[in-house]
């Protein structure tokens, strides 16, 4: 077990596109920097769940993919702030304010890492995805059978079966269209609850919708799925597929987990609540992102960045008053570091 005792200006907990432009204005307002991120590599829900998904409500880019976007953030952030230090693979799960009001982050390691202050943009915490009544892919996940689409290319020529009835299930159904040789997407109901542009896509591409139908079993040698045995839940006619992939666009489960024993202000106990400041009830915490609430929040990659802007500025003003929170134009800034 290795115990740090370097005080860092703020520790930001989570390396989604939010906490990355959270360490770009921590190094525009010259502040010591550290990132602690359960997943492996940058990018949170971007890089785990939709890397090969494309964003258009980011400014500036009418169209990115999600890797090249977190790539970009990481570029950006590391331009502003070279000497941050980033902690991968790492889930903290304490957060203790010390008696000369530093904060104390204990990790699952039992690691301890210490800041002035502290950013939470931990997107939506802890995931799982949502499991279809009965589980009828379970013997086939990661052998045909995933919860997202993260290779592109394995997908050509192939047939697809995508079950869902949100975003993401509708975004799964275009992504891999252009490539495979069929795709069939069912939703148990009538109606996606998906983005009216997307769903105007659906509409005109070749992806044979069928809604009020459900996935019943699954078969395949053993190795790797090969039928899929669907059925509509209005007559329970059955049709059986020949399959390739199963992609479940299902959605996934948040939890904060160790958050909630930390004494903030839970929404839902799925978000928490910050003020204006992007501040937290614990003053010197703050949250950005699909974390946080707010009243009228809206859960989107371009909002987190303001909230990211908003919150690290204010943690300056919080560890230095002498500071102010207004950074001053970036325009005005120089590009020397």
């Amino acid at each position: 077990m290795h115990t740090e005792k370097e005080l860092f200006d703020v520790i930001i907990v989570g390396a989604g596109p939010t906490g990355l432009f959270g360490v770009f204005y921590a190094g525009m307002r010259g502040m010591k920097t550290k990132v602690i991120e359960a997943l492996p590599d940058a990018g949170g829900q971007l890089t785990a769940l939709y890397p090969e998904k494309d964003i258009f409500d980011v400014a500036g880019f009418p169209r990115v993919g999600a890797k090249q976007l977190v790539e970009q953030c990481k570029e950006q952030a590391d331009m502003a702030n070279p000497g941050a230090v980033y902690v991968f693979g790492t889930r903290v799960e304490e957060l203790n304010k010390l008696e000369d009001g530093t904060f104390e982050l204990v990790t699952q390691t039992g690691d301890k890492h210490y800041g002035r202050s502290v950013l939470l943009s931990a997107g939506i915490g802890a995931f799982e995805p949502n499991r279809l009544p009965g589980d009828p892919t379970k013997e086939y996940e990661q052998k045909g059978a995933f919860f997202n689409v993260t290779n592109l290319e394995r997908y050509a020529g192939k047939n697809v079966l995508v079950v869902g009835g949100g975003d993401s299930a509708v975004d799964y159904s275009l992504m891999v269209e252009p490539l495979a040789k069929s795709v069939t997407l069912i939703h148990r109901r009538d109606g996606f609850r998906a983005h009216e542009e997307s769903l105007k896509k659906l509409a005109a591409s070749r992806v044979n919708v069928q809604v009020f139908h459900e996935l019943r079993i699954v078969t395949g040698d053993g190795n790797w799925v090969q039928t899929a045995t669907i059925f509509d839940n209005r007559s329970n006619e059955a049709t059986t597929l020949d399959v390739d992939f199963i992609v479940l666009g299902t959605g996934f489960k948040a939890s904060l987990g160790k958050m909630l024993d930390w004494g903030l202000e839970i929404e839902g106990k799925k978000q928490i609540s910050v003020n204006s400041k992007g501040e937290t009830n614990i003053p010197g915490v703050y949250s950005a992102g699909d974390i946080a609430y707010y009243p009228g929040k809206l859960r989107l990659i371009a909002t987190g960045f303001g909230e990211a802007a908003t919150a690290i500025n204010n943690a300056k003003a919080f560890i230095d008053p002498a500071s102010a929170a207004f950074p001053g134009h970036s325009s005005e800034a120089s590009n020397k570091k």
